[in-house]
């Protein structure tokens, strides 16, 4: 998409960078080229309220579900096994 405006940073890259740029993920050089292509193009102010609204209910949706019980104890053996292996090396040096 483009607005057929020339901008610093141009409507793809920008709509590239909304899912990421909306959970906070993107570096602070990108956010700052987000925020002033979105006070300069509605076009792309319009599509990022849309992801932003099926964002939130997608999440609202499915909601943060637990982790079975399964995973969380395979992580925490995986996790003491690696301590284990780690403290057995740095001895053995």
């Amino acid at each position: 998409m483009s607005c057929g405006n020339a901008h610093d940073t141009p409507c793809t890259q920008v709509l590239s960078l909304v899912h990421q740029y909306i959970d906070g993920e993107v570096a602070e050089v990108e956010r700052l080229q987000v925020v002033q292509h979105l006070e300069e193009c509605p076009p792309c102010v319009q599509q990022f309220s849309v992801m932003s609204s099926v964002k939130i209910v997608v999440h609202r949706s499915c909601g943060p579900a637990p982790a079975p019980e399964e995973l969380r104890m395979q992580i925490v053996t995986r996790i003491r096994q690696v301590s284990v292996t780690y403290r057995a090396q740095e001895q053995g040096e």
